[in-house]
């Protein structure tokens, strides 16, 4: 994977205009973005608010940079929402990101539907709370008809989790007989991998300048691009998701060349 850091901070606009999408090639659009939404914590930190506050303020960046990403042509959008490490943090922090997911689905289904927007999930989601479940599950069905961009959350994802459930239903389908060793190949094991109905993420982005995948995708971005800005997540918009496709359409994707 080739990486890059960004640096310099951009101002907010809350909309592309048709000059900029224009400057990108659309030819050489990365089909699925992934992203990191790293900094909302330190976001809150650096303004002597609590980090609840950086969570709600984030899921607000949501919005623009879903519209964006349709609008430059991105067809698959999966964000790094809530990892199977999150359940680490403090009670009442959890609990504030379940609120957020709920509040966040509610306020913006008709955002989805008139931006043709069809959600879905990565992920164990059976171990939300059962209104959390509830509200992505009539989310999803609200949007089946959504053709212009997915809008994939990873929640309760891990890298290794997504990994080692896909073992568990290979190995079932073994013992089950519908599955010989000879039928195990690369293909194979991504068919059994959350992410089975996408292609794997052209390029990945990581907000806060943090330089780690942190058991996102792991298996998927073997050949993925990685760019990694400096920008906290409730700062990142419309124009940082600019620079970092025409970033990706500078660099010669080599996948696993020399």
């Amino acid at each position: 994977m080739s990486s890059s850091v960004c640096e310099e901070p951009i101002a907010e606009q809350v909309l592309l205009t048709s000059s900029e999408i224009s400057l990108t090639k659309a030819t050489k659009v990365p089909h699925h973005i992934a992203i990191a939404m790293d900094g909302n914590r330190r976001w809150a930190s650096r303004r002597f608010m609590p980090a609840l506050v950086g969570h709600w303020k984030g899921a607000d960046a949501i919005t623009k940079v879903v519209r964006a990403a349709s609008d430059l042509g991105v067809k698959v959008l999966t964000l790094y929402a809530f990892s199977t490490e999150n359940w680490n943090r403090s009670e009442s922090e959890v609990n504030e990101l379940m609120k957020v997911f709920t509040h966040y689905l509610k306020k913006n289904l008709s955002f989805m539907l008139e931006e043709g927007v069809r959600l879905d999930s990565i992920g164990d989601l059976s171990k939300l709370p059962q209104d959390v479940q509830d509200i992505f599950f009539q989310t999803k069905m609200a949007t089946k008809d959504g053709k212009k961009i997915d809008l994939v959350l990873a929640v309760n994802y891990g890298g290794r989790d997504d990994i080692r459930r896909a073992t568990l239903a290979i190995v079932g389908d073994f013992e089950k007989g519908l599955l010989k060793k000879e039928d195990i190949s690369e293909d194979l094991i991504s068919s059994y991998l959350d992410t089975a109905k996408w292609k794997d993420p052209d390029l990945f982005i990581r907000t806060s300048g943090e330089q780690r995948l942190s058991n996102f995708l792991l298996w998927q971005f073997s050949y993925t691009e990685v760019y990694i800005t400096k920008t906290l997540w409730p700062d990142f918009n419309e124009k940082h998701l600019l620079q970092a496709v025409l970033e990706y359409q500078q660099r010669e994707r080599r996948l696993g060349g020399a």
